[in-house]
């Protein structure tokens, strides 16, 4: 089914995009879906239950526990607090301890490995442990950004233990692409005194080419300049900044629209490795980020690989036009695995 959609588009031309958040442009090269290696394979071999370390850790004690969702610290952290954050010098270059938590959510007790099989309100829980968990790292004050993520797959960064999991860190500094999120979005405001993200949802639900599906109080789109073939958005329609205060109240929504989303990505994209990220407003000075910035969550499936060009330039290229690839994905039967 894919590669049929795939193999259908190639004829088509390629074209410039500019993102209007970030003002990045990307190269939507219909002709890089010809190449045989454009598609990466799913990895269908995981950890058998027997062997899993997450199972395990399910009955061991947690830094927190909400609803069958566990919380722990990772065992192998990349960041710590074991140490003050404390930035010096080093000749021109900037250094500090890797302050910060690292964290892993165990989603499920049960040895399940994709987010797309779980029931709704254990997603819900999931969601609801993220936030709570922001909350709680945003009173530290050295802590400028938190971010919730999914690795599913090996082609995504996980290990293939076959375990529902996702991760919480919070850093000291703000990461850069944070930072052009937000000082695009806010640059429009300047501009045209309106929320950049609210007229993105306004324009797309108007137009329907990007959106894949939607309920009462979130969308899922292609992103018009998207960077890889089916990467999607959820947006919720309702402007707020902050994900940890603007769920409250939506959960139900938005755990039943990622579950339809993964569901169309599991069924129809052959269970393809993918990514999420939870992109919210920064810790500091959050009031500051409430008259432009938007909560959403990008989710992008591991299809591609990124080569010379787009390391080089910071360009992506993208082989399947977004418009395209929510027809593909709008057509996916998320009931027929009932």
């Amino acid at each position: 089914m894919l590669f049929d959609f795939v193999y259908g588009i190639i004829s088509l031309m390629s074209q410039l995009r500019k993102d209007p958040i970030v003002g990045r442009w990307t190269i939507i090269a219909t002709e890089r879906a010809r190449r045989p290696a454009a598609f990466v394979d799913p990895l269908s071999v995981v950890t058998d239950q027997n062997q899993c370390s997450y199972c395990q850790d399910i009955a061991s004690p947690g830094v927190y526990e909400f609803h069958g969702v566990k919380v722990i610290n990772s065992s192998s952290p990349i960041l710590d607090d074991s140490k003050p954050f404390e930035r010096r010098t080093h000749g021109l270059y900037d250094v500090s301890h890797s302050y910060g938590s690292h964290e892993i959510v165990l989603e499920v007790p049960e040895h399940i490995a994709n987010m797309a099989d779980l029931p709704p309100e254990q997603i819900k829980a999931v969601m609801q442990t993220y936030a709570l968990r922001m909350q709680i790292h945003r009173k530290n004050p050295f802590i400028e950004y938190i971010l919730a993520y999914k690795n599913y797959g090996v082609a995504a960064g996980s290990r293939n233990i076959g375990h529902s999991r996702s991760q919480i860190m919070a850093v000291p500094v703000l990461p850069m692409r944070v930072k052009d999120k937000t000082g695009g979005a806010k640059q429009y405001f300047d501009l045209h005194e309106r929320f950049l993200f609210c007229d993105m949802v306004t324009q797309e639900l108007k137009t329907k080419e990007r959106v894949v599906a939607q309920n009462e109080h979130f969308v899922v789109i292609t992103p018009f300049a998207s960077r890889f073939p089916f990467e999607t958005w959820i947006l919720p329609k309702n402007h707020h900044c902050d994900f940890a205060d603007g769920i409250v109240g939506f959960e139900d929504s938005l755990a039943a629209i990622m579950k339809d989303l993964l569901l169309r990505f599991k069924l129809g994209l052959n269970d393809p490795a993918y990514n999420y990220m939870i992109q919210s407003s920064p810790v500091k000075n959050a009031s500051s980020f409430k008259e432009n910035y938007h909560w959403h969550i990008e989710v992008m499936p591991r299809l591609t690989r990124v080569a010379g060009f787009e390391r080089g330039t910071g360009f992506y290229i993208c082989p399947i036009p977004p418009e395209m690839s929510a027809a593909f994905l709008r057509e996916v039967d998320v009931h027929a695995r009932t």
